[in-house]
């Protein structure tokens, strides 16, 4: 009892030591703690790229935890799964091809609960989805996983497998991987985001290259189809002749027409001048004319019903079966008799309106002949307006046993002929009013001394005005004509 107070201090000096010594472990545990999570907070912004921050995330995970794997699961919102992102070794790829239902196993149950998971042995566990162990030969015998919160919503789950050293996970180590999720949310997120601006800027690129090759065949298109109008008055060529290389401003601003290469300019007693503008790169418009024989002059000018390519091809085709059916002796009618049922035969949906004719120079006898074209006029030398009617028929390319007729007028000295698309009379301005045939009808008579290209030009220019910088949306073709 003598030596109890002289114990006393001893005995307070040592549980006070050994409470120091604890509070000292504990401390030395929390800054190990703390430097780990700094140690993966520096991992996590390490990098943006999405693969490169999943593989840190993993190995980190692994490495702290002091597990043999870990791995990261994302969500995809819209299908409602669970998918591997990024996963390693030998069938990496195989395990990127799997994919979880929201629920289904153990990543499942806690991306639909939001809440961590400590398993202590994997077989025993009624939420345990043996998909990937068995896809990958890879035995697991206990785990953590935990969920990947961003802005309140589970974007993904963080797992880690097999403590070693055969070694149970432990709460702190729940804590610990939650407090590696945290911060793995943001960069994820983040990361997330780059990866998607990536991949729209691979995209825009791609569809830029896209489109500068789409122009560049446009440009093409636009050339050949070209090709295939006349750039003067001349002999009839052959079909194969088209594909020459155009001067397509003349062809988009109006032919300066010259004549033959065989027979002076004032022996062949006619003019034509002629302009196509595609509402697009190339259109379905198309107009042609050449001499047949010493005294006649054949022209056709029609439309599409398609735009585009689609239509500059089809229009291809109608020019081709002109310029190799039409011969000297035939009549417009027979002519796009025959070339209706060689379109109709091609099974194609698409049809054209036309107007063509022979004009003889000398005695002035116009033969012309329609399908289902606009109407077009004759500028009188002495200052009438005279439509040039004929017997409506259907377009080309509709039925194949249609019969196209002729019919005849005369055409005097100084009468012009003025054929158009109806993109001249459906033209709109900005409140979507069509110019109409009324309007053009009042601007030719008021065109009678005007001559072909001031006709044309003055036909287009009242179309622009009246349209007032509204789209065009049609193609626009015009001729015109005149005998001297």
């Amino acid at each position: 009892m003598e030596t109890l107070p002289f114990l006393l201090p001893a005995i307070l000096a040592f549980a006070g030591w050994i409470w120091g010594e604890r509070r000292r472990r504990a401390s030395d545990a929390e800054l190990r703690r703390t430097m780990q999570l700094f140690e993966v907070s520096l991992e996590m912004n390490s990098t943006i790229r999405k693969q490169d921050l999943l593989r840190k995330i993993m190995e980190t995970s692994a490495r702290v935890l002091h597990a043999e794997a870990s791995s990261v699961i994302l969500v995809d919102r819209e299908k409602g799964e669970l998918y591997f992102e990024l996963a390693t070794g030998s069938k990496g790829e195989e395990v990127r091809e799997i994919r979880l239902k929201m629920g289904e196993g153990v990543a499942g149950w806690v991306a639909e609960n939001g809440q961590p998971v400590k398993i202590d042995d994997a077989s025993q566990d009624p939420r345990w989805s043996s998909k990937v162990a068995n896809r990958v030969d890879y035995a697991t015998r206990n785990l953590l996983c935990v969920p990947i919160f961003s802005k309140g919503a589970v974007i993904g789950v963080l797992q880690v497998l097999n403590k070693r050293d055969g070694k149970a996970f432990t709460d702190r180590d729940v804590k610990l991987l939650e407090s590696i999720a945290s911060p793995t949310a943001v960069s994820l997120e983040n990361a997330m985001l780059y990866d998607a601006l990536e991949k729209s800027m691979a995209a825009l690129k791609e569809t830029v290259a896209a489109k500068e090759r789409m122009e560049s065949e446009l440009r093409i298109a636009q050339r050949i189809q070209m090709s295939f109008l006349p750039k003067e008055l001349s002999w009839k060529k052959a079909a194969s002749a088209l594909w020459q290389e155009p001067d397509v401003s003349a062809a988009l601003a109006g032919d300066q027409v010259g004549t033959d290469d065989h027979r002076p300019a004032d022996r062949f007693a006619a003019e034509v001048h002629a302009l196509l503008r595609p509402a697009r790169e190339v259109g379905g418009d198309f107009y042609d004319y050449f001499r047949l024989g010493e005294r006649e002059l054949f022209f056709a000018l029609g439309d599409v019903s398609d735009k585009g390519i689609p239509a500059a091809l089809f229009m291809a085709m109608i020019m081709t079966l002109i310029k190799g059916r039409m011969s000297e002796g035939m009549s417009p009618g027979e002519l796009l008799t025959e070339v209706n049922r060689e379109l109709y035969k091609d099974d194609s949906t698409m049809f054209a309106t036309i107007f063509c004719g022979v004009l003889d120079v000398e005695s002035g006898t116009l033969t012309y002949s329609e399908g289902g074209h606009c109407t077009p006029y004759v500028l009188r030398r002495d200052g009438g307006l005279v439509p040039l009617a004929a017997r409506k028929h259907l377009p080309l390319g509709v039925m194949d046993d249609t019969v196209y007729s002729d019919h005849e007028t005369m055409i005097e000295s100084g009468d012009r002929i003025v054929l158009y698309t109806d993109g001249i009379t459906e033209a709109e301005d900005r409140s979507g009013r069509q110019y109409g045939s009324h309007k053009l009808q009042t601007l030719l008579e008021l065109l009678r001394g005007a001559d072909g290209p001031g006709v044309l030009e003055a036909m287009l220019g009242d179309v622009d005005r009246f349209a007032d910088g509204a789209k065009q949306f049609d193609d626009i073709a015009i001729m015109t004509l005149e005998k001297k």
